[in-house]
């Protein structure tokens, strides 16, 4: 629901949005921060001035939160005097802390509020996932903790402490569950497809890897997948996956022709003498005319271990499996990579795109790559788009491809199949 003071969304509403925005954090493993703001002294405001003035300045302290706010930010109203907002993709800690000096800057200017110049001060507590929360609700206990804390010491703003990923009993209750999760049929794929700029038709879809916890709920990779890697568990859920969406995809409507479905593909396993093994026999096992299994790959790997990932990849290539880089700008490559790279597609890494509207910067390093990537053969793909403004903007730039939340949010496999035989591309 919407707060019939300001306007925005109520602790209810943000809630929802807070839980979409951690598991796309923990999913794609970037960072996101919780700002939560408290009025001091409303209570004082109220009694001298009533409370129609109250509400006023509540609504001018909205309007001044909406002010701090980049495309992709959240503002809400958690409750009387309290505001959240919520930062996306985050490059470290003191972004957020600049966007709390920014709400202080701003609070100089005092509110008119009927012929009265009222100076607010405000105290703000800071948690950011997943330094100090993969889940919402323990982000949000995070985030007020330290705003107690900022009171109590009188500080304009305080910062989560930062905790150990996990605490041994919930570390070694996810290790128990853990190790029979394929066993016990609780992993589940999710797919969010992938669709053409050039003819607005869907190419395919990517496969997402989610676990159905029996304590916890339906967990994002980037909560259980590390701790996979520490028990040794990557490679039979990897391989799982692998079956899985393969599996599905067989079930895809013909309709739109040739598709393709891709499987992120863990760091780590590309170093183990099977890998090659490992992808071919799945891939065999399910093969279909009409669906092509991409891996994506991240592209951190080849700063690593290039000439061996390289070869690897390339036998992959002969056998028709296409080959994505993923999260592409952000590994340092060099130039010379786009000489020799195996790849068939580059995946733009989101930080580029969520500002790509107001930061010209990112627009240039999208028009850069894309146009490096044609001169090699290579398709271009943008995920992480989320509106209109910014589905025209990729498109103006001429990359080939589009993933994210302005064309469908990931969803179960049942559900993707429906949507691809109903989809209907835009005229």
């Amino acid at each position: 629901m919407t707060d019939t003071i300001t306007g925005l969304p109520d602790r209810h509403q943000f809630m929802d949005i807070l839980r979409g925005k951690v598991n796309e954090a923990n999913e794609h493993k970037i960072s996101i921060a919780l700002l939560v703001i408290k009025i001091d002294r409303f209570r004082r405001i109220n009694h001298l001035y009533g409370h129609s003035a109250g509400d006023r300045v509540l609504r001018s302290f909205a309007d001044l939160l909406n002010q701090v706010c980049r495309r992709g930010d959240h503002v809400a109203r958690l409750g009387d005097n309290e505001f959240a907002l919520l930062l996306s993709n985050l490059a470290n800690e003191g972004h957020a802390t600049l966007a709390a000096f920014k709400i202080q800057r701003l609070l100089d200017i005092p509110f008119e509020i009927d012929s009265e110049k009222l100076v607010c001060s405000a105290h703000i507590g800071i948690a950011l996932c997943p330094a100090h929360g993969s889940e919402a609700g323990n982000l949000l206990k995070e985030a007020e903790t330290a705003l107690e804390r900022s009171r109590q010491a009188d500080r304009f703003y305080d910062v989560a402490e930062r905790p150990e990923a996990l605490s041994i009993p919930d570390h070694w209750d996810i290790e128990i569950e853990l190790t029979s999760a394929v066993e016990n049929s609780e992993l589940c794929v999710y797919f969010q497809p992938k669709i053409s700029l050039a003819t607005g038709k869907p190419t395919g879809a990517e496969a997402l890897i989610r676990w159905n916890s029996p304590s916890r709920g339906l967990l994002a990779p980037g909560i259980f997948l590390p701790v996979a890697e520490e028990l040794g568990l990557l490679k039979p859920i990897t391989v799982w996956m692998l079956n899985s969406a393969l599996r599905l995809s067989n079930e895809w409507t013909s309709q739109w022709g040739d598709l393709e479905v891709s499987v992120n593909i863990p760091t780590r396993l590309l170093e183990h003498a099977d890998f090659v093994d490992m992808v071919l026999s799945s891939e065999g096992l399910w093969r279909n005319g009409n669906i092509t299994l991409c891996l994506e790959v991240l592209e951190q790997y080849f700063v690593t271990d290039a000439e061996n990932c390289f070869a690897k990849l390339k036998e992959l290539r002969g056998e028709g499996i296409s080959i994505s880089i993923d999260d592409f700008g952000t590994g340092y490559s060099s130039l010379s990579y786009f000489r020799d790279i195996p790849a068939d597609e580059l995946k733009i890494d989101r930080s580029f795109v969520s500002g790509l509207l107001t930061d010209q910067a990112n627009a240039n390093i999208v028009a850069l790559i894309t146009d490096l990537a044609h001169k090699f053969g290579l398709t271009v793909v943008v995920e992480g788009v989320e509106d209109l403004e910014t589905l025209a903007a990729v498109k103006q730039l001429k990359c080939d491809k589009v993933q994210g939340y302005v064309i469908a949010r990931p969803m179960p496999a049942r559900q993707f199949g429906n949507w691809l035989r109903q989809y209907s591309p835009p005229e």
